[in-house]
């Protein structure tokens, strides 16, 4: 008996040490999962075809609106269903858009169907783009960073659908960032298109849980409610880095850019560039009057269009490296980046007023200007991500 006592006691100390470690680095067990280990709701046909049938179909959709190696908008002609209009965000429906450039209204060149943007003068679907419209099917890669304007959209889709008594279906799709929840919660005075919602700037969520939320919590225009279903993702982990088979937007090429997003783009509200317009967008950042042993000149390209900096030999970091560590790494936002770009530029107009529509809150850019450190800026946000993540926790799917 004493035996046990003492082996039930060490494994109790080592569990312990473990949970501790764990809540010191602030990291779970990451693992590295391709596209070929889950399943995207859109693959899941019999979940939501027959939800479609008989019906006037609007879809929400871009390049990463994919069913295998085919667009959801030709798996749905081939399975006779009565597609009538195609809705696109930012970049366009084939995903070739500037960040920030009119998506034009147009007409898809394969199937002839009319497009109707939500990025420029319109953003939330108008009563008469909906005219004869009987349900709307939603499906956009997300990123899971709050001023990624995906689920902006997604929130006007949702509000004009219920205010016209529309019901809308999301194929849920994972979130390349959902390990982690960190940053300035939203303040509402702070309200754009690229931060419609009190959330951290990551809010670990797939895009049908952040769906069901916004629902739930009453945040659409009015309180209005959503007729809502989610179409859920099959064998799907939190805890893991995904490899997106299709890049959600011209300068997130690959699964280093995505994962080193969510800091990086804060540096947007900055004089500071972030690789647009060379071979490794949202990888590198980097200025003329910065140190660094890295360098590297922007220059005009496809979804790049006169990018900040352009013909600038800039100085800076390559995190490449950095985001192949992502195993030691800890998962929260690298704000120590932004603090010693500013300490270097801070005589140069460091930020500029896109900066707090970023980050949500004028208190981030005021700290840095303070001198405070990263780890007690990160604890001032403490308070307000506990409340969040209880929230957060009522929409969880998975």
């Amino acid at each position: 008996m004493k035996r046990q006592i003492l082996w039930f006691a060490g494994l109790f100390f080592l569990l312990s040490l473990a949970s501790q470690a764990q809540n010191a680095n602030d990291k779970p067990a990451l693992g590295f999962i391709d596209k070929s280990h889950y399943i995207s709701a859109a693959m899941q046909l019999d979940d939501y075809l027959p939800l479609l049938q008989g019906k006037s179909v609007g879809v929400v959709a871009n390049q990463t609106s994919i069913v295998g190696k085919m667009h959801l908008v030709d798996t749905l002609l081939a399975y006779s269903i009565n597609v009538s209009k195609i809705f696109t965000p930012e970049h366009g429906f084939r995903g070739t858009a500037d960040a920030g450039a009119k998506v034009n209204n147009g007409k898809d060149g394969k199937t002839g169907l009319p497009i109707a943007s939500l990025y420029g003068k319109t953003k939330k679907p108008t009563t008469e783009m909906l005219q004869d419209i009987d349900i709307i099917l939603f499906d956009l890669q997300d990123v899971g960073v709050r001023f990624y304007t995906y689920i902006s959209t997604m929130s006007y889709v949702m509000e004009a659908a219920a205010e016209n008594h529309i019901p809308v279906i999301v194929l849920d799709r994972p979130n390349p960032n959902v390990f982690f929840v960190d940053g300035p919660v939203l303040k509402p005075e702070n309200k754009s298109f690229v931060g419609m919602h009190p959330v951290p700037v990551v809010y670990g969520m797939t895009i049908g849980e952040y769906a069901k939320m916004v629902n739930g919590e009453g945040w659409l225009k009015d309180g209005v409610r959503c007729d809502l279903t989610v179409i859920p993702i099959n064998n799907y982990s939190r805890n893991a880095i995904y490899e997106l088979p299709v890049r959600p937007s011209p300068n997130l090429p690959n699964w280093e850019s995505v994962y080193l997003y969510p800091t990086l783009c804060f540096f947007e509200g900055t004089i500071v560039s972030i690789g647009r317009g060379t071979d490794t967008p949202f990888q590198v950042y980097g200025h003329p009057n910065m140190r660094g042993s890295y360098t590297f000149t922007p220059q005009s390209t496809t979804g790049a269009t006169k990018p900040l900096l352009e013909g600038q030999r800039c100085r800076g970091e390559n995190l490449v490296e950095f985001a192949h560590d992502y195993t030691y790494n800890t998962n929260q936002l690298h704000i120590e980046w932004l603090i010693e770009a500013y300490q270097q530029l801070k005589d140069n107009g460091f930020f500029n007023n896109y900066f707090v529509k970023l980050s949500g809150d004028q208190q981030l850019q005021r700290d840095i200007e303070k001198g405070k450190s990263a780890d007690d800026i990160r604890a001032s946000w403490n308070k307000d991500l506990e409340a969040f993540k209880a929230i957060r926790a009522k929409y969880l799917l998975y």
